[in-house]
């Protein structure tokens, strides 16, 4: 089940023309897709457009309805390459994927499409991930628009102008037979507003069409010598009809302003962060009204040449606002200037930071220094003082509670069913030492930080078996590669369990089977064990593995169960058997198996059913406060707690009200022989005569012991 439903939200893309739809940015994206006519969609999920798909995927009978094919796809060159159907035919397409991450994946299929053009519109949406919150090493997608002449849309982040380029997107792909990407940060997709509706548009021309009349037209293949014209093409044709659309539909906007002799010029995804920073120096409010005139590039890729010099021709200086590196904007700006002969000052990089976020302190402080070289007179007086002291009481603030906030990487959740593994995996190291270890994209990449420390290197989506590849040599030693079940279907059946056969690899290979595509929001796959009423699911990965020539496997369903882990994992190290060793370690993430059953337990409690939830506690008599409970599972239910006994010094361990009852923390005590000390409860919800009568035993038990060990307490005393 994926993260989030939008099964009632989907309801808005029904709207008819003249309603307002009222609601989330990756809705509006889906209406300007339905209003655009598209004929097929497909995506991989990733953030931040992760709930696109989601999206898509419950508005799918109002796409049937509408005649629009989707799927979700094995990767994003699966995405791209579904494109293919618009390079022969009239019809409207649309992938979506994170990038740039994505956009490495599918830059195989991208080149190709951009090579050969496109009939039908074919919009590329791509979720940039950049900055802090990312989750990914930080670059940028600009450069595979640059490399494969692919047109790069960054919309300012508002419903009407995102629902418009959607629109536009499409249409510039046909005026230009060019593939469009359509750039979208994660405040964007997530942004809330309205915009006038339109209605969806059933498409003339249908996936039928195309099938029952098929078109061959070798002339769009890439091979030689059609590539050669491809490029020839590009530069003759495709470039000026996108040059011409974009001016003569004025997608790129101007705001002026009464400063006439500097200017700031800026990706359209910038445009909120800068308006907010002119609005904090006194230069702009909150509408948008602006002294410093602005030239918006909601197309940062082509640059069109005669916008920017009438733009900066008449200024002393303009500043570029373009987030992440290299500054291929910058760059193109100078270019166009530099042969029009036109001296206007640039500033960028030098005003901004080279790399990180451009979040709205750091963008003030980029366009107060402009400011104050170009038009110091703009900023003197209350303004600057005003964010001087702002300035001031942030790092007094900052310095006060530094030494107090400690840093907090990203962890497993509590319960989760991946922290028994790598729990095993340190088991298993103190007994045969240290190997190498490989890792893998997925919520299994947590184990490179404490308490595990496990991990050496990681190379990409489902690549953790390839990424041992090169230590596949005669040793003491096995390496061992470690891959989620998403990046296994994404990428690694073929680039890893494959590659280790055919290349007779003696690696030891984890598969962590948690039920779904669980890093990316939780969606099905093809080893899901869910029913899926429009996907298959339930194929084993045993099954595929074995299907492509391993023959030492070992599936276990319960990966709680840490010592059969332990001594799996061992006898995989050990064992005399050649060739890759596999262990499918399969149990579901808790995080979703937690959204299914809570509402289901809510909604018994309700009815008045009987119900038994699980949890585990310490025994604080027998707690010695060793904490390897702690050191080896790391889950957030445990924490420490003062000692109650008083001849007892050592701090106990304790079980927080967050815990899920999956019984690791006592797995991992039991396991490494530490301690007996964990203990189970069940709670339950409306109690039959048969447990009140066990609970009144209990209390009267438990009471007269509780009884004695108070007075031994005080007569210790």
């Amino acid at each position: 089940m994926a993260e989030r439903s939008f099964k009632e939200e989907v309801k808005l893309l029904r709207l008819r023309a003249g309603e307002e739809f009222r609601g989330e940015g990756i809705l509006a994206v889906t209406k300007a897709l339905l209003q655009s006519g598209v004929t097929y969609v497909a995506g991989y999920q990733g953030a931040p457009i992760s709930h696109l798909v989601d999206v898509l995927a419950d508005a799918n009978d109002i796409l049937e309805e509408l005649g629009v094919h989707f799927e979700s796809s094995a990767s994003e060159a699966t995405a791209t390459a579904t494109l293919a159907a618009s390079v022969n035919y009239p019809l409207r397409g649309a992938v979506t994927f994170k990038g740039p991450v994505g956009v490495n994946v599918a830059s195989d299929a991208l080149a190709n499409l951009g090579s050969g053009g496109v009939k039908g519109g074919a919009l590329i949406i791509v979720g940039e991930d950049y900055g802090e919150g990312s989750s990914i090493m930080q670059e940028r997608s600009h450069a595979f628009a640059m490399k494969s002449q692919v047109w790069l849309l960054d919309p300012r982040p508002n419903l009407p102008m995102i629902v418009g380029m959607v629109e536009k997107g499409f249409e510039l792909s046909e005026a230009s037979n060019t593939p469009v990407m359509l750039e979208l940060r994660i405040r964007a997709c997530h942004v809330y507003g309205s915009f006038t509706a339109k209605d969806n548009v059933r498409a003339s021309f249908t996936l039928k069409d195309a099938l029952e009349r098929p078109v061959r037209d070798t002339n769009r293949i890439a091979l030689p010598p059609m590539t050669y014209a491809h490029e020839k093409e590009k530069i003759e044709g495709r470039w000026p009809a996108a040059v011409r659309f974009i001016a003569e539909h004025k997608l790129n906007e101007v705001f002026e302003g009464d400063v006439r002799d500097i200017g700031i010029v800026m990706q359209g995804g910038m445009y909120n962060t800068a308006i907010r920073a002119l609005e904090r120096l006194g230069l702009a409010d909150s509408f948008g009204n602006t002294r410093v005139p602005l030239y918006v590039l909601n197309v940062t890729y082509p640059l069109i040449d005669a916008e920017l010099t009438r733009f900066c021709e008449a200024k002393r200086a303009i500043l570029v606002i373009e987030e992440g590196q290299p500054e291929f904007i910058e760059q193109g700006i100078a270019t166009i200037l530099r042969r029009a002969d036109i001296q206007t000052r640039i500033e960028g990089k030098s005003m901004l930071p080279m790399a990180g976020e451009y979040t709205g302190g750091v963008v003030r402080d980029g366009v107060r220094r402009f400011i104050e070289t170009y038009r110091p007179d703009l900023v003197e007086g209350a303004a600057g003082a005003g964010n001087a002291l702002d300035k001031a009481r942030l790092a007094k603030a900052a310095g006060a509670v530094a030494p107090h906030v400690h840093i907090r990487p990203p962890s497993f959740c509590t319960g989760c069913p991946e922290r028994p593994i790598f729990a095993a995996m340190k088991l298993v190291e103190r007994e045969l030492g240290a190997h190498h270890v490989s890792c893998d994209i997925g919520c299994h990449l947590f184990s490179i930080l404490p308490p595990f420390n496990i991990g050496n290197t990681t190379m990409g989506y489902g690549l953790g078996g390839a990424g041992a590849a090169a230590l596949n040599a005669k040793a003491d030693k096995r390496a061992i590669a470690v891959i989620g079940d998403g990046g296994f279907w994404h990428n690694g059946l073929v680039s890893s369990i494959g590659n280790a056969v055919f290349n007779r690899s003696d690696n030891v290979h984890i598969i962590v089977d948690n039920g779904y595509s669980a890093a990316t929001g939780g969606q099905d796959l093809l080893s899901s064990a869910a029913h899926n009423d429009i996907r298959s699911t339930r194929n084993s990965i045993e099954k595929a593995v074995r299907g492509v020539g391993v023959r030492w496997v070992r599936t276990l369903r319960n990966t709680y169960d840490v010592a059969k882990m332990r001594d799996t994992l061992k006898e995989a190290l050990t064992t005399a058997t050649k060739g890759p060793k596999v262990i499918v370690a399969q149990s579901e993430c808790m995080l979703n198996r937690q959204r299914r059953e809570r509402p289901l337990t809510a909604k018994a409690v309700k009815a008045g059913k009987r119900v038994v939830r699980e949890r585990f506690g310490v025994d604080a008599d027998t707690c010695t406060g060793d904490h390897s409970c702690i050191r080896l599972s790391g889950c957030p239910s445990l924490t420490v707690a003062p000692n109650p006994d008083p001849l007892r010094r050592e701090p106990v361990t304790k079980v927080i009200d967050s815990c899920v009852g999956c019984g690791l923390c006592g797995e991992v005590a039991h396991a490494a022989v530490l301690c007996p000390s964990f203990y189970r409860a069940s709670i339950i919800n409306n109690p039959n005569t048969f447990d009140r009568l066990m609970a009144r035993m209990r209390e009267a038990a438990i009471g007269a012991l509780q009884r004695r060990l108070e007075r031994r307490r005080t007569a210790a005393a």
